[in-house]
């Protein structure tokens, strides 16, 4: 299926293979002739739905068909959803991968925990560098996000050129003073640009976003009012956020801890790299912190999100081998929960109450601010790039929906808004846009150190036992005559306790009993006749006692 989306002479596609009517797993395809680069390549987190699931990647089965036509990565920025799916990809696929320096850095400390190495030609770049690959010339232009480095990407090729955005904001006064590069942006509109791909997470909401400075602004009255210890969570990777806060603590007397491994890991590469700069004597061990007057100390700490193993999630519990949360305490959770999070958050919250903390959390008191663009900052970026054709991207459907009308609104030609879905197949030429057909595109689930080998029976599977629990069936048959010589016995677990139960269970074995006795003779030599037989008679049963469907497990064990 995947090889018929080679594009004819004059042709060029684009196929997203996540992150079209979703959040996450972002991994986008642009093909012309023999040549495939890649934009990002994330993961997405797993939904309620999937029990013991621990991440959730694109299907590359497009990819591995044309593996031979694969020529480089080029990477927006060093979001999990744009980055996390990077060391399973290269043990499939190596190709270069090209990024600015704190991305690329993020990226090698991750292939490191799976023991893996960039590709050799795989280089940093910097906003405004070009890399020319096969068909294609990629220049990266600056934006601004909620980690520093994040880029859009200009894609010249011989049909037409393409913007991609990546996930951006335009923010007048960024921390870094590093503005989106609205020069850029004019020049190759004006130009002439065949297609723009653009950011659609904020579509729905009306104006501008906030700047990030303006959390800053918050966080230090917040920390200047404490008087007992100071406690930040924020994403690991939201750089410009952990500079505020360590500069508000500095000017606060305060020292400085960090807590938590993807906190830690980041802050060190950011460090490294000089995207966190700090005076001496600010950053303190754990142990140490511990032990300085309660008002000169802030800890910043993993947890933003409620996660069950995070750092603020454990000490909220008292459970942390290190932090005991206590009275005084101004605990400060700078994020806004990702759907499906609330629960944990609130969970999280309230245990920080219990604990007596002082709790700052929530959309509404200045402490978080997205790093997506609204309405009106979609339409400036509509308005600089002046596509002929656009395609939304990043986002849940309705969010695409709601980024297409934007488009026309400014005066984009309806006809040439396109809406797609992962794996569709838009084919440009310098005239034209439409879709042509799809490529599989899907859920690849990771599960421990399984990578795709649980799918949509072991989930339902999953989903059953979480419900309503499973019941043993244990049987012993004669192997010569077919004769049921033991049991049967019957072990439950997550459906009824067993003492509380008994005469349901009695009654049970009773049923299974004479349904295999009135069989003997018959076909009982047929083990698979047997577990039909015990599973369609114990599932009756139990359906019409206690309206419950346990999964059934009958063993035959010949005797």
């Amino acid at each position: 299926m995947g090889k018929l989306a080679r594009p004819g002479p004059g042709k060029l596609q684009f196929i997203p293979l996540g992150g079209l009517g979703e959040i996450g797993k972002n991994l986008s395809a642009v093909v012309y002739g023999n040549d495939i680069i890649l934009i990002d390549c994330g993961l997405a987190f797993p939904e309620p739905d999937m029990p013991g699931i621990d991440l959730v990647l694109p299907d590359i089965t497009y990819l591995l068909e044309n593996k031979d036509r694969v020529r480089a990565i080029f990477l927006t920025h060093g979001h999990e959803d744009h980055i996390g799916g990077i060391p399973y990809f290269l043990k499939q696929i190596q190709v270069p991968i090209y990024g600015t320096r704190l991305t690329l850095g993020i990226v090698e400390m991750k292939l490191q925990e799976h023991q893996i190495s960039l590709h050799p030609k795989s280089h940093p770049v910097d906003p405004g560098d070009t890399i020319r690959v096969g068909s294609f010339s990629v220049e990266f232009f600056r934006v601004n996000h909620s980690i520093p480095d994040a880029t859009g990407l200009i894609i010249r090729n011989p049909v037409g050129t393409i913007v991609h955005t990546g996930d951006f904001k335009f923010d007048h006064t960024p921390v870094d003073g590093h503005v989106a590069d609205f020069h850029k942006l004019a020049q190759v509109g004006s130009e002439g640009v065949l297609l723009l791909l653009a950011d659609s997470t904020n579509a729905e909401r009306p104006g501008y976003t906030p700047s990030e400075k303006t959390v800053g602004k918050t966080l230090d009255r917040i920390i200047e009012q404490a008087t007992g210890r100071v406690l930040v969570s924020s994403f690991a990777s939201q750089v410009h956020r952990i500079q505020q806060v360590v500069e508000s603590a500095v000017r606060h007397g305060r020292h400085v801890a960090v807590v938590g491994r993807s906190m830690e890991n980041v802050v060190q590469k950011a460090t490294e790299l000089h995207y966190l700069d700090f005076p001496e004597g600010t950053w303190m061990s754990l142990d140490n912190i511990l032990k300085q007057p309660a008002n000169k100390t802030l800890i910043l700490t993993t947890g933003s999100q409620g996660e069950p193993m995070s750092a603020l999630t454990r000490m909220s519990t008292s459970d942390h081998k290190k932090v005991e949360i206590m009275s005084g305490d101004t605990v400060i959770i700078s994020a806004t929960a990702i759907p499906g999070n609330e629960k944990m958050v609130a969970r999280t919250v309230n245990n920080l109450y219990r604990l007596g903390a002082e709790v700052y959390y929530g959309p509404n008191i200045g402490i978080h601010v997205s790093g997506h663009a609204c309405q009106e900052e979609l339409k400036l970026m509509l308005n600089l790039v002046k596509p002929k054709f656009f395609i939304p991207v990043h986002g849940e459907y309705r969010h695409l929906v709601h980024h297409a009308q934007l488009a026309r609104e400014v005066g984009i030609d309806p006809s040439h808004v396109l809406i797609g879905e992962n794996g569709t197949v838009f084919e440009l030429t310098k005239d034209s846009a439409q879709i042509v057909g799809q490529v599989p595109a899907g859920k690849v689930l990771v599960d421990g150190f399984g990578v795709g080998d649980v799918g949509n029976i072991v989930l339902r599977d999953r989903k059953q036992l979480s419900n309503d629990g499973i019941l043993i069936v244990v049987v012993g048959m004669d192997a010569q005559s077919g004769l049921l010589v033991s049991g049967p016995d019957i072990v439950s677990r997550g459906f009824v306790y067993v003492r509380e139960s008994e005469a349901l269970l009695d009654e049970a074995r009773s049923r299974v009993k004479s349904a295999l006795t009135a069989m003997e003779g018959g076909n009982l030599s047929e083990w698979s006749a047997i577990k039909a037989l015990v599973r369609d008679t114990l599932g009756r049963f139990l359906w019409d006692r206690t309206k419950r469907r346990p999964m059934i497990l009958p063993i035959i064990m010949e005797v």
